[in-house]
């Protein structure tokens, strides 16, 4: 009898090719970091273009910082479009930003910042709230707006996490100055501010309140810088109406503020009505 020998037989090893897809990305991002090794970024010229960029006019300068006032004191910062002016004049940056998720209460975005120079990745999450206050989910439309506003401050977050904040902070502060000293009186920007705010449903009495003055007398030139970034944190999502400012004793007993608060104000009102109606009805009629 002829004798076998077993011969154990290795697996073969399956190498992965990666998809055209992942090639191509490769490829742009070493192209992209092989161009910044050979295109080193100048911190002087970064703080001259974006400077000039920021304060090309009053309407820009405006729109480059926020203000938001919580428990009497005022936290201030660059906004979306500083952080994207920033971007722009840094350089060898490389960003991108998505949403990761909308469930029953929340939206989520997702933002990356990748510093192609000194290899440093920053990410950055955002939640934001599509529920009302009764509980009931947003529209498809306001959970687009709302999920748009999300990823625009994850964004900012990532991008002003990999430039260092200083820098960009003496660019706000510049724009602070032009914006508040904006062409004309500083009594026609109090009307014309005054006049924002009561569009927005907000009295002259909260506004004043706000700012912590007594009268539009009282009102500042930082004062105006004050209600301009208040405007840009509302514009940017950053805040509410009925966030920012306290709310107001309705007829209901329930404290309420802002266009959505006199909504549901009306809506009760309406249902009372209805509903004293009826009983008057059932009670002249008996049989119904």
């Amino acid at each position: 009898m002829t004798d076998v020998s077993l011969v154990a037989i290795e697996p073969a090893e399956v190498i992965e090719q990666p998809s055209a897809i992942e090639q191509i990305t490769r490829g742009e991002v070493d192209l992209q970091v092989s161009t910044a090794k050979r295109y080193p970024r100048s911190i002087e010229r970064f703080k001259q273009h974006a400077m000039a960029m920021a304060v090309k006019n009053v309407e820009v300068a405006k729109s480059c910082f926020y203000v938001l006032p919580r428990g009497g004191k005022r936290l201030e910062g660059p906004s979306i479009r500083l952080a994207e002016i920033a971007a722009v004049c840094w350089g060898n940056l490389r960003c991108d930003v998505r949403i990761l998720d909308a469930d029953a209460t929340m939206v989520t975005a997702q933002a990356t910042a990748w510093d192609l120079e000194t290899n440093v990745l920053i990410r950055r999450e955002t939640k934001r709230r599509i529920t009302d206050r009764s509980g009931r989910r947003f529209s498809d439309d306001m959970i687009v707006v709302t999920g748009n506003a999300a990823a625009a401050i994850a964004l900012r977050n990532s991008i002003l996490t990999v430039i260092p904040r200083a820098y960009v902070l003496d660019v706000m502060e510049h724009c602070k100055r032009v914006a508040a000293g904006e062409r004309g009186t500083l009594d026609q920007a109090k009307v014309k501010w005054m006049a924002w705010f009561e569009k927005q449903g907000v009295s002259k009495a909260r506004v004043l309140e706000l700012l912590g003055r007594t009268g539009a007398e009282d009102i500042t030139i930082e004062d105006i810088a004050t209600l301009q970034g208040v405007s840009t944190a509302l514009s940017e999502g950053e805040t509410t109406i009925d966030e920012l400012f306290a709310p107001a004793e309705l007829t209901d007993g329930v404290k309420r503020f802002g266009f959505k608060a006199r909504q549901e104000a009306k809506e009760k009102a309406e249902a009372a009505t209805a509903a004293e109606t009826e009983t008057t009805s059932q009670q002249q009629d008996p049989n119904k």
